[in-house]
């Protein structure tokens, strides 16, 4: 994993910002994101278990964690700033992490959940950006909403990442999966930034990736069964 979790930092001293009330901010669950899991489980009835590199096993690891993270933040910034949006999609982050445990589970590795004690992490990259991210989105709700843009952000890019370098029909469908979900997640909170006239400045993916993704419907409708989907 390569990602400059620094930036953190530097986005924040650029979230100088006076609060803003925002009388909105209730998003929906997807009807497909409410049983994540059990859809992955029903999907790979027919589908082999492949072999496991090495690269796959800390991927599949890592997301598990990285999922973990979002819900963890996103139900921080929910107690801290009382705004639906970050708890219903803290929700959705914990049917991201089930989705991921299937896989753990399939596959027979360790989950590095573990007890799951909201904010702990076994991974100290991931240990500091829950801080950082915690810390930043505690500033201001504008803060907060651009924390949850960025998680998201993150949260693609390094599926793709972690996509690419799969042969294997069930991770690559969770991967999928996951993703359609991030871009929805990402949409909502930029469309909360939007209503204030806030600009975004995207971090961890091309201006133009993230300029399709929120100009474009939210994503609906079943799982993503085909391995080969790209958005």
């Amino acid at each position: 994993m390569k990602r400059i979790y620094t930036s953190i930092l530097v986005l924040s001293a650029a979230f100088g910002l006076a609060a803003v009330v925002f009388s909105g901010g209730a998003v929906a669950l997807a009807a497909d994101d409410a049983q994540l899991g059990p859809c992955m489980e029903a999907i790979f009835a027919d589908i082999p278990p492949g072999e496991l590199s090495d690269d796959e096993a800390a991927g599949i690891l890592y997301m598990r964690e990285e999922e973990k993270l979002a819900r963890d933040v996103y139900a921080r910034l929910g107690e801290l700033w009382g705004v639906p949006v970050f708890s219903n999609i803290s929700n959705s982050e914990q049917t991201h992490m089930d989705a991921v445990l299937v896989l753990i589970d399939r596959y027979g590795l360790s989950d590095p959940v573990g007890e799951d004690i909201p904010g702990v992490f076994s991974d100290p990259a991931l240990q500091s950006l829950y801080d950082d991210l915690v810390e930043t989105g505690s500033a201001s709700l504008e803060d907060a909403f651009r924390v949850g843009a960025l998680i998201e952000e993150l949260d693609i890019a390094d599926l793709e990442e972690r996509l690419s370098v799969t042969d294997n029909d069930d991770i690559a469908i969770v991967y999928q999966n996951l993703m359609k979900g991030s871009r929805n997640h990402l949409r909502s909170f930029y469309r909360q930034l939007d209503r204030s006239g806030i600009d975004y400045e995207p971090t961890y993916l091309p201006a133009d990736e993230v300029s399709r993704i929120i100009d474009s419907p939210r994503e609906t409708g079943g799982a993503i069964e085909d391995p080969n989907y790209r958005y």
